[in-house]
């Protein structure tokens, strides 16, 4: 079963992301893969991650293609122009890729190359439209296309951010657009979410929430600070803190995060960022 004809199933259905190396040796790439890939329907492949310059996630995903995982390439605005957009979308379908998550992505500043000049010709949104185009035949120009390709498309929405009216808004234009599955931010406030996917559950999309391990207080107070949206409470900040084995609690916390949602959407995307063998201990105690 395909990680689409899953979603489409009404089956739960869990992702995971693994991150292209910076350099060339992919070995810790590939283990990291194989260590998720019978745990999870679908492995989703980092667009230079935190504008972090690596190997590019179209390569990634067709290795992981190539080792019969199935890949979802993630694709971010802020690196190419429309035209090569457009080219990385035919390359994807040519090489048997046909999951795509569209980004816009963090801006330079953000990265390693702070001074490197982002390009956003296009949006998450516009992205999507431009791929949708594919499907029809035409690029943006309007010219003809020898062969048309079939993706399936999804997007990001951040349910934590507050008032969540223009979250929604954004999911709204995303489905116009052409996405056909989202996978959320992180999320750490269940009642939040709760909220967030019933006002969402008229656009009749499938939502796959988003859980990013935590490593410690540290790091949580980190995402709380920078990444908008994502807000780790107190008490999960105080449960860090005052455990003795963190790397155990992390998995405690994360395994009851998804247990208090998944009743809520159609999946879980666990973003591990470094910790991907705390994975299957997490799904274990999920019973996933």
């Amino acid at each position: 079963m395909t990680f689409r004809e899953a979603l489409k199933s009404g089956k739960f259905v869990v992702t995971a992301e693994v991150g292209p190396p910076k350099g060339v040796d992919m070995k810790e790439f590939m283990e990291n893969a194989e260590l998720l890939r019978p745990r999870v329907q679908a492995i989703n492949v980092t667009d230079q991650q935190s504008a972090v310059m690596r190997v590019g996630s179209l390569t990634g995903a067709r290795i992981l293609k190539e080792h019969g995982i199935e890949p979802i390439f993630q694709m971010t605005c802020r690196d190419r122009n429309r035209i090569a957009l457009q080219s990385d979308l035919l390359s994807a379908y040519v090489s048997g890729i046909e999951n795509v998550l569209c980004l816009t992505g963090d801006h330079t500043t953000s990265g390693d190359h702070p001074t490197a000049t982002p390009v956003f010709d296009l949006d998450s949104v516009s992205l999507l439209h431009a791929a949708r185009q594919l499907e029809q035949g035409k690029d943006l120009a309007g010219k003809d296309l020898k062969g048309v390709p079939h993706f399936y498309l999804g997007a990001c929405v951040t349910p934590g951010t507050e008032p969540n009216y223009a979250q929604l808004l954004k999911m709204e234009k995303k489905v116009k657009a052409g996405a056909q599955f989202f996978q959320t931010q992180a999320v750490y406030e269940p009642q939040k979410f709760e909220r967030f996917i019933k006002e969402a559950a008229r656009f009749g999309v499938p939502v796959m929430v988003g859980i990013v391990l935590i490593r410690s207080v540290a790091m949580a107070r980190f995402m709380n600070k920078n990444v908008a949206g994502v807000f780790v409470p107190d008490s999960l900040m105080d449960e860090m803190d005052k455990a003795q084995n963190k790397a155990q609690k992390s998995i405690e916390i994360a395994a009851r995060l998804i247990n208090d949602m998944k009743g809520l959407c159609q999946g879980v995307h666990i973003m591990a960022i470094g910790l991907e063998a705390r994975v299957p201990p997490v799904l274990d105690a999920c019973k996933l």
